[in-house]
């Protein structure tokens, strides 16, 4: 476990441990949620840009995520990086 990951789960385990896999996962769905209507803020869409709004929601995002990835014992970064290689293996194959 990377140290944010172990981070994360300190706090986890202070406030209780995690929660069951769908709840975790109705909390990203949650987060996304606000994540979006930040952006659209940011965007001047709706709202006006508060690029600290943004922050906040992008982490809120990403913690929720990392619980996720903590309870099934996944690195985050390991698997990040496997997204990465895909993704450029699969864009590069595209090139013309």
């Amino acid at each position: 476990m990377n140290e944010l990951q172990k981070l994360v789960d300190e706090l986890i385990q202070e406030l209780g441990g995690y929660w069951k896999p769908f709840e975790m996962f109705a909390a990203v769905t949650e987060e996304l949620g606000e994540l979006a209507d930040a952006m659209l803020a940011y965007e001047g869409i709706k709202g006006h840009a508060d690029k600290d709004k943004l922050l906040e929601e992008l982490g809120d995002v990403l913690f929720a995520l990392v619980c996720i990835a903590n309870y099934y014992g996944i690195d985050v970064q390991d698997a990040l990086k496997r997204s990465v290689d895909k993704y450029r293996l699969r864009d590069s194959n595209q090139k013309v």
